[in-house]
């Protein structure tokens, strides 16, 4: 595997430009005030997109490959709603909360289509330990926690 393997895969490439926005376009535009809170949430969030697509693709194996797709999501999600209280305070205009906006329902709507075609594709199903489970019994970690020590 490799970034030029990465490379073709068309979702990736999108959550990469969004988190690249990000940081070029409304990191700076926070006041100094936010550098440990706001600007970090915004830094963590959005390279954590296309950083969990990319985990999930090097997996081989649709099931956990969907896995990191729906923790991008959610961090997609959570990006989106640090830019919301950005612009509901004041540190964006609306045209560019607008834009990023639009191209967060687009790159939703891309890692939907990708979760959709990994699980009509079911790559990595016949992969060497794919079926294998680990059972453990569940009964060994149950601890009586009403018994005052």
């Amino acid at each position: 595997m490799s970034i030029k393997s990465l490379e073709t895969l068309e979702v990736w490439k999108k959550a990469k430009d969004f988190a690249l926005r990000v940081y070029r376009e409304v990191l700076p535009l926070l006041p100094s005030e936010e550098k440990w809170n706001l600007n970090q949430q915004l830094r963590r969030a959005s390279s954590s997109v296309p950083a969990n697509i990319a985990e999930g693709y090097g997996r081989f194996y649709y099931q956990k490959t969907i896995r990191f797709c729906y923790t991008a999501r959610g961090s997609l999600e959570e990006t989106l709603s640090h830019l919301l209280l950005c612009f509901e305070l004041n540190y964006l205009p609306k045209e560019l909360f607008d834009s990023f906006e639009q191209d967060g329902e687009k790159l939703t709507q891309l890692i939907n289509g990708y979760i959709g075609y990994l699980k009509r594709s079911k790559q990595g199903h016949n992969e060497p330990g794919a079926n294998h489970a680990v059972r453990e019994d569940i009964a060994a970690y149950d601890a009586d926690l009403t018994e005052a020590d």
